[in-house]
This record gives structure tokens, sequence and C-alpha cells, in this order.
């Protein structure tokens, strides 16, 4: 039976390594172009601690279907709601143009849950896919998908996209999936998307995140990477998670950075290609990076 986490549990007090690096001009000048074509970033909704660096640097993740999730994940700061908003028959153009603006080779696109669409967004989120092949040729694009309900129908959508990397995020061990997730998701059935992904088309490199510090053990965790080897998952990140609010579940502890490099050897031993590790790392962060030594490394 799924473990289910208590959000009376008193709050911790952060410790000193976790400071957010300030912005700098090129923080001015992404969020100028995010607002002007309307776009949304999983940065802003999702309250990532790394807005600051990334943005800073000229790269950001975006966030197509719109900014209403129909899923209520209760670590994730998103707005959620029945129904999710209307699509932008633009968005995928407005896309492919902040791209170009920013000059990027590696662009990370992920999505809110869309269960009220007939195809849960497959089709709008592939075709976001296609046109940045289409109008930004050479750009790598790495997409983070909902789970489609594990319907292998939808997935084969987006990897009929050619996008380099899917993701898809198991978010944490087995024993703490209904504490934390949507009772719509679950843990085999997000490893059955990364696994379709490889049936599919196994020339597609697939990656997962798991949140730590919400209650998990190390003997827990050892699992989740055999797990996510299992399903073929190529690329692996840990993250510390952080409470974006008193309304979602409080932090249980603080991981240290020495622990994160720990548990980053510990997955590497599993046969993954490249594992990111540490208190800020995020699904996305600094992608295009990881995928570059990821491939230098082989």
């Amino acid at each position: 039976m799924p473990i289910q986490l208590q959000v009376e549990r008193a709050e911790l007090p952060k410790p000193e390594w976790l400071r957010i690096k300030p912005p700098t001009q090129g923080f001015a000048d992404v969020k100028a172009t995010v607002k002007s074509l309307g776009l949304h970033t999983v940065c802003q909704s999702a309250h990532c601690p790394n807005i600051s660096e990334c943005w800073s640097g000229g790269t950001a993740t975006f966030l197509v279907l719109g900014n209403t999730c129909t899923r209520g994940c209760r670590f994730c700061a998103v707005p959620h709601g029945i129904r999710g908003d209307a699509l932008d028959s633009e968005e995928p153009a407005k896309l492919a143009l902040a791209v170009r603006k920013w000059g990027l080779d590696y662009v990370v696109i992920t999505s809110v849950d869309r269960d009220d669409l007939p195809d849960q967004g497959a089709g709008h989120f592939a075709q976001c896919i296609l046109e940045l092949r289409s109008q930004a040729p050479g750009v790598l694009a790495e997409v983070l998908i909902p789970d489609f309900r594990g319907r292998k129908d939808l997935i084969a959508k987006i990897a009929e996209a050619k996008p380099a990397v899917i993701a898809h995020n198991i978010e944490t061990v087995r024993e703490l999936q209904g504490g934390v997730r949507d009772p719509r998701a679950n843990y085999g059935q997000s490893l059955s998307v990364l696994a379709a992904v490889k049936e599919l088309d196994p020339a597609i490199f697939t990656k997962s995140s798991i949140m730590l510090g919400l209650g998990e053990t190390e003997a827990q965790l050892a699992v989740a990477f055999e797990d996510l080897r299992s399903a073929g998952c190529d690329f692996l990140t840990l993250g510390q998670y952080l409470r974006p609010s008193s309304r979602h579940l409080p932090v249980a502890e603080y991981v240290p950075p020495g622990k994160f490099e720990y548990l980053r050897q510990l997955a590497l031993k599993e046969g993954f290609r490249y594992v990111a590790a540490g208190p800020f790392v995020r699904s996305s962060y600094r992608s295009g990076e990881f995928f570059a030594k990821s491939l230098l490394g082989k």
C-alpha cells in the first residue's frame, strides 16, 4: 500500500547550501521575449529555483498546451483545474520564433497534463516539435512529456516527431507515489511510458527524474534506479524537492551535496549514460550540456 505523506510535518529550516543565484541582464531579455509572444515556461509556472541562472544564460524550458494542468500532484506549483486552457494554434510557430531569437542549439519543451482533450494534447505537442524542426533546423529538442494514461498510440505521436530526447519523470520511489502524485499517475505507468519510447524508436534517448527529500530511503532509490534501467532509461537527474507553498507537501529532508554525489555514483553503476545530481538539479536543468557530455562519454 502506498505511503501517504502528512502535510502537518513541521517545516525544516533551509541549509546554507540552498542559495539561489541572482539574475543578470540576460534574465530580462528572456522574460521580455516570453511575455511578448504569450508563451509559458515551466520555469515560472513551477517556481523553479534555477530560473535566474537559466534565464540569465538565455535558456528556458517551454510549457505548451496552456498553463492549467488537469492533474493535482501535491508537489507541483503549476495551476490546475478540471479543464485546461484553450489551445493556441499559433503556439508552435511562436515557440520556434523564440528559439531562433535566442539562437539556441538545444531546447527543452514540456507541457501540462491535458486529460480533458481526446488525444490528451499529444497532437499539439507533436506539432510544436515538428514546427521547431522546420523553422529552426539543427536545433536539438528534448521533450518532457505527460504519461498520456499509458496510451502507446499517443506516445507514438511524440516519437514520430523525432525529438532527440523524450523524458518522463517517475518523480519519486514506488512506495511514496500515492502521497505525492495525482491518482491518475502511477509508478508502473510511468515506467511503461519510457519502455514504450524505446520500443517505438530505440534511437531516441530517454530520461527521467527523481525528487529527493520526500522521505525515500536509499534502498528504495536503488530499486528505482534498477527499474528505470530495465525500462531502457538512458539519463537520470536527481534533485532536492523544495516546497512551493504551505499548501504543498513539506520537505522531509534536505539532502546534503555529498549524499547527492554518492547517489549519483550509485545510479551510474546501474548503467545510465549520464546522471546529474545536486540540490538544484531539475529534469531540464542544463539539459544540452548533459546531453553533449553523455555522447562525448560514449
